[in-house]
């Protein structure tokens, strides 16, 4: 809600949004260097498991974060300040779109566990 979005709330939002980036910058060096291991190599296959699916959880996070944005920016424009509406329909877009690109790498590296309801929430946030 428009009446609820404090100014407290886009900083928080701003340095949760950085310090997610900054994890995801290195979330998936994990999984190169499973990759890296020679196919015979009898950990190749859990550690690669299981760096892909740490390798989910930052960009999973960027993806419920960026909802929240645009969640937040589209109310904005449709009941906030009309001298602001183009501002907040291009921040609603660019974070549906922060939405679904970081949803559907969370999809990407939980694919191989059809189980996972990480692997649920990704294609609901990416959708």
């Amino acid at each position: 809600m428009a009446a609820a979005f404090s100014d407290r709330e886009v900083p928080s939002l701003r340095e949760t949004a950085l310090a997610l980036a900054e994890r995801e910058l290195s979330a998936y060096e994990p999984v190169l260097q499973a990759v890296r291991l020679p196919k015979d190599d009898p950990t190749r296959s859990e550690r690669l498991d299981s760096a892909l699916s740490a390798a989910a959880d930052s960009p999973l996070e960027i993806a419920r974060l960026a909802a929240e944005v645009e969640n937040l920016a589209r109310d904005l424009a449709a009941r906030g300040n009309r001298t602001l509406e183009g501002d907040a329909n291009t921040a609603a877009e660019l974070a549906s779109a922060a939405r679904r690109a970081a949803a559907r790498l969370a999809e990407i590296n939980l694919s191989a566990r059809p189980n996972d309801p990480r692997l649920a929430e990704a294609k609901r946030l990416g959708a």
